[in-house]
């Protein structure tokens, strides 16, 4: 991620074969980049479906999911990603759910309950409001919205609910072609 100080001092100017100056007009513009991709959490996700600990797929019985629990070596769970699910038609009690995180708790990264896509939310929004808001006040900011990585359109959310309060205007996409979201109204 580009802070201020990091664009002002991304104004370069290189020479090219003729000796004119190549000016980096999207440096100059004072414009901050946001690369959602920069705050990915590295790390294997796995989905932890309840449905395999179900008695004929349908019913929960305690008994058998303590005897599992205690028995299962939760270790190959470390420094993990853990989404927790049922993915069968099934009423799941909350306290088996409450009982997995006990147990993988001491070896995963982080587990939440939901599918992948929650999980990445989760880890984003823990993330993106951490970001100290006042490096963007009254800054012109676009958020980058091409990328590899799995970035859910909850953090894009987030990232805008964040900022609209504090910068003067944000866009969606690359320096060299935006879309514009908001541009914070002149003051009287």
């Amino acid at each position: 991620m580009m802070n201020k100080k990091d664009s002002n001092s991304a104004v370069s100017s290189t020479l090219a074969s003729d000796g004119v100056g190549i000016i980096n007009k999207v440096a100059l513009s004072g414009i901050i980049t946001i690369d959602l991709e920069t705050y990915y959490s590295p790390g294997e996700r796995v989905v932890f479906d309840i449905k395999e600990q179900l008695f004929q797929g349908l019913i929960l019985k305690e008994k058998d999911f303590r005897e599992f629990v205690k028995n299962e070596d939760w270790s190959k769970y470390t420094d993990k990603y853990v989404a927790l699910i049922c993915s069968a038609d099934a009423v799941v009690p909350s306290w088996a759910y409450m009982l997995l995180v006990i147990h993988l708790e001491p070896f995963v990264k982080r587990v939440v309950f939901g599918d992948l896509e929650t999980l990445e939310t989760i880890l984003y929004n823990e993330i993106l409001n951490k970001l100290n808001l006042d490096e963007y006040k009254d800054a012109r900011i676009v958020i980058k919205g091409c990328g590899h990585l799995p970035v859910p359109t909850a953090a894009y959310v987030e990232i805008t609910r964040l900022l609209r309060p504090v910068a003067k205007s944000i866009m969606y996409g690359e320096a060299c072609s935006m879309v514009p979201l908001y541009k914070q109204p002149k003051q009287i």
